[in-house]
């Protein structure tokens, strides 16, 4: 009989490795399952007797960024088919049919052959949560997660259900939030391209008429400023754009590196404007992810680490870290989420409140439902205040190099008007 090595995690979701004799990938898989355990990777050891029997076989599940399975699917699309499936199942559609129906009619290609693997899964006898680890690019921890719970509770259309309004909550307040910062980068990036049109093709057009008109006579102080930054431009344009994009390729690799990322993470949540609705943010995905996780059943070690994987901060998720650490000892949440200093006094007073009264899942979801509100009351105040702020810097920029050239001719109006007197 064939032997088997795996890699399998439990409901603690702490990892085991071993190996076991088996027939097959499948009948190792369940044999792995029957001790408790989700596996992860089983592989057959004996690779070369397999291959001279022309056979070989194995069974992978990967989670994170790669692994096995399509590519990315929208968050948008993702949720619709989220939506659509739990309607279904709620009707009472069997899954697999369910599946085969919304393939049918789905446009996008990539879903399209994700939920035909699905369904292809689902009729060989897999779980649909193993199903849905198949493929770690559209379907994160978070998702398989819940619907694991979901399948053991037997409640599948519930846990869908609230995973298409979590994930729309997701997307409409992360659109608010990147909407608010991009806002300034869009204005700078104008005035950017506006300020270097000038310099390039307006500025040198004056400065010819200045040296014919003028006489050689000294131009204001401010316009010969702008007449030799138009030069400078203009005689190292090819080195000044080759920096730049040295410059934000050097950034962008830079902040894929561990140490950088996360000393970045943490200065984002003290920016002046933005660090403080950041945090928010923050707070409101942990609460609402969390809460949704346990009220659907996932264990809370289990829970809390999916959080952590997905909280899109390193310092929050170093935060979360902990809180896992002191829950596994059999401690409370409290105290870690208050050295944190991310969470402010109210929400851990409302976490102490649900660990205390056995209704965590519930104070959580409110703790997400207040900060998402604040969250859109800081996007909006933010957005009218920056608007103004931003114009009247684009105008001062613009206005700078106008008055600059129209200073020079004032002077040749008044020659020509002495000339003509």
């Amino acid at each position: 009989m064939p032997l088997f090595a795996y890699s399998a995690v439990d409901a603690k979701g702490k990892t085991h490795q071993g190996t076991l004799e088996a027939n097959s990938a499948s009948d190792a898989a369940a044999a792995v399952k029957k001790q408790g355990m989700f596996p992860t990777n089983i592989a057959e050891t004996a690779a070369e007797n397999a291959k001279a029997k022309g056979k070989g076989s194995s069974f992978k599940l990967s989670f994170g960024g790669g692994g096995t399975g399509t590519g990315k699917v929208p968050a948008k699309i993702l949720t619709v088919f989220t939506r659509q499936l739990s309607t279904l199942i709620s009707a009472g559609l069997p899954l697999l049919r369910s599946l085969r129906t919304l393939g049918k009619q789905e446009k996008n290609p990539n879903l399209r052959k994700i939920m035909a693997s699905l369904a292809e899964s689902v009729e060989g006898g897999t779980t649909f949560s193993e199903a849905l680890a198949q493929h770690p690019k559209a379907f994160n921890k978070l998702y398989v997660n819940m619907v694991k719970a979901g399948e053991l509770g037997g409640v599948l259309e519930v846990v869908l259900t609230r995973l298409a309004e979590f994930a729309e909550k997701s997307q409409r307040i992360r659109g608010k939030v990147t909407s608010a910062m991009v806002y300034p980068l869009v204005v700078l990036t104008i005035a950017v391209g506006i300020v270097t049109f000038l310099m390039l093709f307006i500025v040198p057009k004056f400065e010819a008429i200045f040296k014919d008109m003028l006489g050689g006579r000294p131009l204001p102080m401010i316009t010969q400023i702008i007449m030799d930054l138009s030069r400078f431009i203009q005689g190292n344009f090819p080195l000044i754009a080759g920096m730049i994009t040295v410059a934000v390729f050097a950034i962008r690799f830079s902040l894929r590196l561990p140490g950088v990322s996360t000393a970045v993470d943490e200065y984002k949540l003290k920016l002046p404007l933005f660090g403080d609705m950041l945090t928010k943010t923050s707070v409101a995905r942990f609460s609402r992810t969390l809460g949704t996780l346990v009220s659907s059943g996932v264990p809370i070690l289990q829970a809390l680490q999916i959080t952590r994987d997905t909280a899109g901060n390193a310092r929050v998720s170093s935060a979360i870290e902990n809180i896992h650490d002191n829950v596994k000892e059999g401690e409370s949440m409290v105290s870690p989420m208050e050295a944190s200093r991310i969470f402010p006094p109210m929400v851990v007073s409302m976490v102490q409140v649900g660990e205390e009264t056995g209704q965590l899942p519930d104070m959580l979801t409110k703790v997400a439902d207040v900060f998402e509100e604040e969250v859109d009351t800081a996007v909006a105040g933010l957005t009218s205040l920056l608007e103004p702020v931003m114009i009247v810097m684009l105008a001062l920029i613009v206005g700078t190099i106008v008055v600059a050239l129209f200073l020079p001719l004032i002077t040749i109006i008044q020659d020509l008007t002495a000339g003509g007197g």
